[in-house]
């Protein structure tokens, strides 16, 4: 039976040289009475020291001295991490970026299979995930910094089976569990119910207990012995130590909505109102561009920035109700958020739990996705994930979306920094050139991987406002071009490679650059 407890002391159950599973999600989701009390701890007594976190996503509200992961990002008590995103938390980014922090990252989607082999005490697993990207130990190892690639740890190897290369991620050795949940009743059982992205934390607590470590688990209230109904206990009694009853200052029901919103839970439905079409500009002639490639009843992933636009063209253009958009954190179907509540959803017609979706994704669920991307390269890799030296992102879920849809549009502005566009009679007028070019020789970190994409087949789009690409076995192919644009001085002059070019180079739909609604169907 678990205890009952104040934050500080299951703080002090935090000893120096521990590895930490710690839950959470983006902008939701941590433990933050305990994590602040453990911050209090090392600022008073110097201890606990040198932890090493393991955590699938790095939560946070994005604010100096804010919630989430940043209330520990303290040099000297953190030393390590093993997570799939560094953002959310400008502490953690930091001791990252100045090398102060080992930083090991990976897909975000085996974490939660990786926990759940160590449940079952199996070894780790094995899978085709991050083959040819920064995680594979033939590339980068998923080492960031010089701390990382100057220890002796290996979490993945490549093993041969059938025939066939697999990365082979190995289970962690954890210490304790520190994770979130609503309610917990007399008996110690607890609801994840109200938490808007629950994420990995059962898998988490069952996966560090079965391994003889200590779970901690922050909750909202107490409620009466045989009060959560059975289907609803998502972590039995038997497989955590201690809870912790927060204030409500420490358990918000997220950092973008403090109080409690059941439609992101997806409790309730909001009305369908209409959703108010994009203004005409960079963004929606790419997102325009993109919806042009949707199938009729296709599942479709949608990333973060440019690609997310996609959504709103397809609501414009009256194709939305013969689609389903997801998300990695379990929505299907209704309506994906983005921003501060991204990884929420409303309206939807299925929830899953984040590594049922996962499981889902890695064999072959999803149809399309569209994805944004910062940098591309001749052999068609894609980097999201890491540039210069200092600032470390991590791929998310990036990996397990891009690895294994039917067909990717990966979406961007051609160059970044200064560039202003715009769109004239149809026509695309480049006011001012961006000083950054996207499309380089060689990418800075391979998040995507272009020979995984050749060998198994996918289909993979690059848009752009000025023209579109395509992989092929020899690199990236422009088979589109913008009206307006010279292809020598706009698209060559500031690429850092030559590309193949169509032998029937097209003109790109010249609706794309109009005000009035494009009028598109499948058809197109």
């Amino acid at each position: 039976m678990p205890r009952f407890v104040t934050a500080d002391e299951a703080a002090s159950h935090i000893q120096n040289h521990m590895k930490m599973a710690i839950g959470g999600f983006s902008t939701s989701g941590s433990a933050d009475a305990v994590l602040r009390a453990i911050a209090r701890r090392y600022n008073a007594e110097g201890n606990p020291t040198d932890l090493t976190l393991i955590c699938p996503t790095c939560a946070g509200d994005k604010k100096e001295g804010g919630y989430g992961l940043t209330a520990i990002g303290i040099e000297g008590l953190v030393t390590k991490i093993i997570t799939s995103r560094i953002g959310n938390s400008p502490a953690i980014e930091r001791l990252a970026g100045q090398n102060k922090m080992a930083t090991f990252v990976y897909p975000m989607g085996i974490f939660g299979q990786v926990f759940r082999a160590m449940t079952a005490h199996r070894p780790g697993i094995l899978t085709h995930i991050g083959k040819y990207t920064f995680c594979d130990p033939r590339v980068e190892d998923g080492k960031m910094n010089d701390l990382a690639k100057e220890s002796n740890d290996e979490y993945v190897q490549v093993v041969e089976l059938n025939g066939k290369d697999y990365l082979f991620y190995k289970a962690f050795d954890i210490d304790v569990a520190l994770i979130r949940g609503s309610y917990a009743d007399e008996d110690g059982n607890i609801t994840l119910k109200n938490e808007v992205l629950p994420a990995e934390s059962a898998e988490m607590a069952h996966a560090v207990h079965n391994n003889g470590g200590i779970v901690i688990a922050q909750v909202q209230k107490v409620v009466a012995r045989g009060s959560i109904m059975p289907k609803e206990v998502n972590i039995y009694n038997r497989a955590v130590d201690y809870i912790v009853v927060a204030d409500p200052e420490d358990h918000p029901f997220s950092y973008a909505d403090r109080d409690y919103r059941p439609e992101l839970l997806n409790f309730v439905r909001v009305p369908a109102a209409s959703i108010p079409p994009m203004d005409l500009d960079i963004r929606k002639v790419i997102a325009r561009r993109g919806a042009l490639e949707l199938k009729k009843n296709a599942l479709v992933n949608l990333g973060l920035g440019i690609s997310d636009g996609v959504s709103i063209v397809a609501n414009e253009e009256g194709l939305s109700k013969d689609l389903t958009f997801t998300i990695e954190t379990g929505i299907f179907g209704g309506v994906p958020l983005a921003g501060p509540r991204m990884g929420t959803g409303v309206n939807a017609e299925a929830i899953y739990k984040l590594p049922d979706t996962f499981d889902a994704y890695d064999g072959g669920m999803l149809d399309q996705a569209f994805l944004s991307f910062a940098e591309c390269d001749e052999e068609g890799n894609v980097n999201v994930s890491k540039f210069g030296v200092n600032k470390i992102v991590g791929p998310g879920g990036f990996i397990n979306i891009s690895q294994n849809s039917k067909k990717i549009c990966f979406m961007a502005t051609f160059t970044a920094k200064g560039l202003d566009v715009g769109f004239e009679g149809g026509k695309v007028n480049i006011i001012q050139e961006g000083a950054q070019k996207k499309f380089v020789k060689k990418v800075q970190q391979i998040t995507f991987s272009g020979r995984y994409a050749i060998e198994s087949g996918q289909e993979v789009y690059y848009v752009t406002e000025r023209g579109v690409f395509r992989l092929t076995p020899e690199g990236l192919e422009l088979f589109e071009i913008a009206p307006g644009v010279d292809l020598e001085k706009d698209i060559l002059a500031n690429m850092e490679f030559t590309p193949k070019i169509a032998a029937d180079l097209k003109v790109m739909d010249q609706r794309l650059f109009l005000e009035e609604k494009m009028g598109l169907s499948f058809d197109d």
